[in-house]
């Protein structure tokens, strides 16, 4: 393919959004870790002068990808998909531990955090699983498979311990849904999140005793009109009360005690008011002041490099998981209002995109592009204005971070490609 030919075919419109919405983050992480006026933006000691670095690696990362050829993706994506679960596993014994999290290998001059990959290969692997001509989501054995690929890489990362990384692979059950996956999986999906976050409220004997009376509630007055067989239901209720039993376990000896402490904020948990308060200024703190940032920008914001608790540090990690909050203090609601208005763009385009292809595997990859970026978005704004507890989720193409940034890139731009080879793949 001549380069003539790919540059004439490649989406600009996505990249045009790709490249706004990095530098804007770029000059936010600058405004928030500048500390010398009069240092140069190449100084690669400060955290701006790496992420300008990063981002220049993320650029070869680019050109590679788009001049590779489009087959080489979906003929090694099960190969990408196994490396990834290897180095994975290879965290329990390498890994280094950042901010009690096991979940980077230190190469030196970067940390490889190989969960940002694993989301490039587990989006890969599934597209080539479901785009497979023999695979049929109807069958019950192919749905385990594709249950299999998406949840492995999130059983790996969720003992780090990180969470949060763990639960942005969920996201790729949107693909599985798009592509006829029977929708009362997502019931059960809901489902499980409910009984998670009730069991963690009230308790599992109180749930047990609302299960039991819901099922004897839907018996006595379903059965009459609709026939209800009984072991299904029963063996559906027998499921629930376990997960149920295992709710406790998983919250006293998987998550860590800052994982505990977010979800006793988020759900009120703690009922002893005095230990609450103590948590609103620890865990609860870094939201807090996020709040209180944005709040202050008002709607024109206080401008470039004179947000106040930017400058004083308030927020801490505001170059990383909170750097939305940035956005508001200093652009203020013009500013949160753009950067929305233009992730939404990004999104609503990207979908175009996936829907336009010819080919089944482009489509699905695209949607998992989507799922991923889209998690991240919503999960990581919800985190810093307070709707959602914090789980340590970057802002794609925003918040400071070498593999964050390298990784959402190659996802996105592994799309374009096959996106540019789209006329050729309907002839």
């Amino acid at each position: 393919m001549s380069g003539r030919g790919l540059f004439g075919r490649i989406d600009w419109l996505t990249i045009f959004l790709y490249a706004l919405l990095v530098l804007i983050g770029w000059i936010n992480i600058y405004s928030t870790t500048l500390s010398d006026p009069n240092a140069s933006i190449f100084d690669f000691s400060t955290l701006y002068g790496k992420q300008l670095f990063f981002i220049g690696v993320a650029f070869i990362g680019i050109v590679l990808v788009l001049f590779i050829e489009t087959n080489f993706f979906e003929r090694f994506a099960s190969i990408f998909y196994i490396v990834s679960l290897v180095l994975l596993v290879g965290l329990f014994l390498f890994g280094k531990t950042i901010a009690g999290a096991t979940s980077w290998y230190d190469l030196g001059f970067f940390n490889l955090q190989p969960s940002e990959l694993a989301k490039v290969t587990t989006a890969l692997a599934l597209a080539k699983y479901l785009s497979d001509i023999q695979t049929d989501l109807k069958n019950r054995k192919h749905q385990l498979y594709a249950l299999a690929i998406i949840l492995l890489p999130a059983l790996l990362i969720l003992p780090q311990p990180d969470p949060g990384s763990s639960l942005i692979y969920f996201s790729l059950f949107f693909v599985l849904f798009r592509e006829g996956f029977p929708l009362y999986y997502l019931g059960i999906v809901l489902a499980m999140i409910a009984l998670f976050a009730t069991t963690l409220m009230f308790g599992t004997v109180w749930v047990g005793i609302g299960l039991v009376i819901l099922t004897i509630l839907t018996f006595t007055f379903k059965r009459a009109t609709v026939k209800i067989p009984i072991l299904p239901v029963a063996g559906a209720l027998i499921v629930a009360l376990l997960f149920s039993l295992s709710v406790g376990f998983v919250y006293d000896n998987v998550f860590k005690q800052r994982h505990r402490d977010r979800f006793a904020l988020w759900l009120s948990l703690e009922k002893d008011e005095q230990k609450l308060e103590e948590i609103r200024k620890t865990i609860g703190y870094n939201t807090y002041q996020s709040e209180k940032a944005i709040e202050s920008g008002g709607f024109f914001g206080k401008g470039f490099l004179e947000g106040t608790r930017t400058k004083g540090d308030f927020v801490p990690e505001q170059h990383t998981d909170y750097i939305f909050s940035s956005v508001g203090e200093e652009w203020g609601f013009l500013g949160t209002a753009t950067v929305i208005l233009l992730f939404s763009i990004f999104f609503l385009r990207l979908i175009y995109l996936a829907e336009r292809q010819k080919r089944d595997f482009s489509r699905m990859y695209g949607y998992g592009v989507i799922s991923i970026l889209s998690i991240h978005y919503f999960v990581n704004i919800g985190m810093v204005i307070g709707l959602l507890p914090t789980i340590g989720v970057p802002l794609p193409f925003f918040s400071y971070g070498g593999s964050g940034l390298i990784f959402f890139t190659m996802l996105l731009f592994i799309f374009l490609k096959l996106d540019s080879n789209r006329l050729r793949d309907g002839i």
